[in-house]
């Protein structure tokens, strides 16, 4: 597969025509993959904890040059735990994420572009040998798949995410906070949702991860129509979680509703800057490559941080 063919199969108009999930989730990996020249993915996730002196049959890989260039002796690098990652995906399934799906220009409803990355990044830590696990949720949890790496563990996750149909409202308040309780060890949590919730309850639900020392990483999937607001004619507008209609003449709004938007996003990005969290906007138009290309650089971030280069 040529670089060209592979961005162009990453297109969600056309991946919008594999209704496979599976098979949508493996085109996007490989078609990204195979225009990466080196994968800046690291699978294993070490913390130094010690050193030991050089016993003969020791990996010498596992030398520290630095000391020795110090104190001319071999020492050994010691790790506190050296395992493959532990991820939980956070989809949101309310209702309002279900915008879209009646589009007759081949774009995809806000839940489909979500789960479409929620099924490559489960496909790609798999490949990589990692654990990946899944929580669906509204206003509560409405499933949960444990992490495991065990191959039949993905298809039982891709079949979860073709039979969620979003509903309900969205609320976090609850939901994160058992969550940061229930997930037993340290990993990555990485949240994809159109935010449209309380902002102050999202700002405390995503530090409770972070204070369990999860590293999180937030994909805000919007709609093309929502970041543009593209409407020309009067339109009536339906609320999707508020029982609500306004017929209205959308470009006697337009400049008011996108300060309104731009003022939203710009609290969500201040909000996950300052408590440490990966924050990517993501628009239903784009390519999907941005979020693994996104959710690679943070793990290469991660993995040198933890490996203090």
């Amino acid at each position: 597969m040529t670089d060209q063919t592979g961005r162009r199969y990453l297109d969600p108009k056309i991946l919008n025509r594999i209704t496979r999930l599976d098979v949508r989730a493996r085109t996007i990996v490989e078609g990204f993959i195979s225009g990466l020249h080196k994968s800046p993915y690291q699978g294993y996730s070490v913390e130094f904890a010690t050193h030991r002196e050089y016993v003969h049959g020791d990996d010498i890989k596992h030398i520290d040059w630095k000391v020795w260039a110090r104190a001319d002796r071999y020492y050994i690098k010691q790790y506190e735990e050296e395992t493959n990652l532990q991820g939980t995906i956070l989809l949101d399934a309310s209702r309002s994420m279900r915008y879209g799906e009646a589009a007759r220009d081949g774009r995809m409803s806000k839940f489909d572009y979500a789960a479409t990355i929620a099924a490559s990044l489960a496909y790609l830590l798999q490949q990589q040998q990692d654990a990946v696990g899944l929580v669906t949720f509204d206003t509560e949890v409405r499933r949960t798949l444990p992490p495991s790496s065990h191959p039949s563990h993905l298809k039982l996750l891709l079949h979860e995410l073709s039979q969620t149909e979003p509903d309900r409202r969205t609320d976090v308040s609850d939901v994160f906070h058992r969550l940061a309780e229930q997930i037993p060890r340290r990993g990555l949590v990485v949240l994809l949702s159109d935010l449209f919730v309380d902002l102050d309850s999202l700002t405390r639900s995503l530090q409770h991860f972070r204070h369990k020392r999860h590293e999180v990483v937030v994909f805000h999937v919007m709609h093309e129509d929502e970041l543009e607001f593209p409407f020309q004619d009067n339109t009536l507008f339906r609320g999707l979680e508020i029982e609500r209609e306004v017929l209205t003449e959308p470009r006697a709004l337009r400049q008011a509703y996108l300060e309104a938007v731009g003022r939203f996003l710009g609290r969500v990005r201040r909000l996950c800057a300052m408590n440490g969290i990966d924050y990517m906007l993501m628009s239903t138009s784009d390519p999907l490559d941005a979020a693994l290309a996104s959710y690679l650089a943070f793990r290469q971030r991660t993995a040198l941080t933890i490996l203090g280069r």
